[in-house]
């Protein structure tokens, strides 16, 4: 079978590798659409402490039972997505409700071979079927969707919450879509690439290019120097750990959803002296995944805008010089796992 291969720092290759064997509690699934994640991009450039090659992408994804055990709930032409986290069963969080933040937590795609080829064998407990209406491209879409409906948890947002999103990389855009259709009083959208600002326009998000305008003074602008209630810092980058507590106001909440691989500065005194609270997210429950395939369905306008390429499988070893090239205004890239 076709499958996109990291081969190296720097290096993927579309290559015929075997089909993966069959597995007891396992479905085979024929493989239709698998979109590109950061992680992926990071597997790429050879930073990903785990990821070794040669190793399958992908996680996000969504395909058809070809096979499935006896007495299974699926039946063979479902459509379905998949909970790609890997847990160990045995630490302290494991222990207590929360596998999701497995003390040795890993991934399909990046612990062991992943989506981004023709099949994929996947036990069947993780599995959610996805219903009809939904097209395969959006169901693509239900994984890093999770990813927002666990920081809108996490920072216990509220109907009329007004919000700052900083970044506007497919996580951020998402959580700016997603907090649109839950009632957000006000959303502000922050990054310095001018392409994604003017989709995030297209939404009816305040647009801030930091090129340009300075965020604090945007903000406190737009809230009459009090602030919004919850930040979701998504960029990653160090002068947003910097501003977080400065847009927020008094009593207001900071989501880090966004992961800052070295330490960063952070005004701690404004913590103290506003009383901020300041939330970690990561990943998503299983609950959490299956709630977001039906919400798919309620966002489907504004999801479609966030496809911004489709790539063939048999194409995807230039899947990553397409987001490296800024002229081609990438969002969220999805490869077609049959073509």
């Amino acid at each position: 079978m076709k499958a996109l291969v990291y081969a190296g720092p720097n290096k993927v290759e579309v290559r015929n590798v075997p089909e993966p064997q069959a597995r007891d509690g396992a479905v085979k699934v024929k493989m239709l659409y698998c979109g590109l994640c950061g992680s992926d991009i990071g597997i790429y450039s050879g930073k990903h402490p785990r990821a070794k090659a040669p190793l399958i992408l992908g996680h996000e994804f969504v395909g058809i039972v070809e096979t499935a055990p006896k007495d299974s709930k699926l039946a063979v032409g479902d459509h379905v997505t998949a909970y790609p986290l890997i847990s160990c069963g045995e630490c302290y969080p494991c222990k207590n409700g929360t596998p999701h933040v497995c003390q040795t937590l890993h991934l399909l795609g990046i612990d062991c071979d992943g989506a981004m080829a023709d099949y994929c064998w996947v036990d069947e407990e993780v599995l959610v079927k996805v219903p009809e209406g939904i097209s395969d491209k959006l169901a693509a879409l239900a994984e890093p969707l999770a990813v927002v409906v666990r920081a809108l948890h996490q920072a216990k947002f509220k109907t009329l919450d007004r919000c700052v999103v900083m970044g506007a990389g497919p996580i951020g855009i998402l959580t700016a879509i997603l907090l649109k259709h839950s009632g957000a009083a006000q959303i502000i959208i922050s990054d310095i690439d001018e392409g994604r600002l003017a989709l995030c326009r297209e939404f009816g998000f305040d647009a801030v290019n930091v090129r340009d305008t300075n965020l604090i003074d945007h903000v406190n602008k737009a809230t009459d120097n009090v602030g919004v209630d919850i930040v979701f810092e998504c960029s990653g980058v160090e002068s947003a750990a910097l501003d977080v507590t400065k847009l927020t106001r008094v009593g207001g909440t900071i989501c880090m959803t966004g992961v800052h691989k070295a330490p960063h500065a952070v005004d701690l005194m404004d913590l103290n002296f506003k009383e901020q609270t300041m939330v970690g997210s990561r990943v998503y429950t299983m609950r959490e995944l299956a709630d977001s395939v039906p919400l798919l369905a309620n966002m489907a306008e504004d999801l479609e805008k966030v496809i911004s390429q489709v790539i063939p499988l048999s194409e995807s070893d230039k899947i990553f010089d397409m987001v490296a090239d800024p002229s081609l205004r990438t969002v969220k890239v999805l490869v077609d796992c049959q073509a």
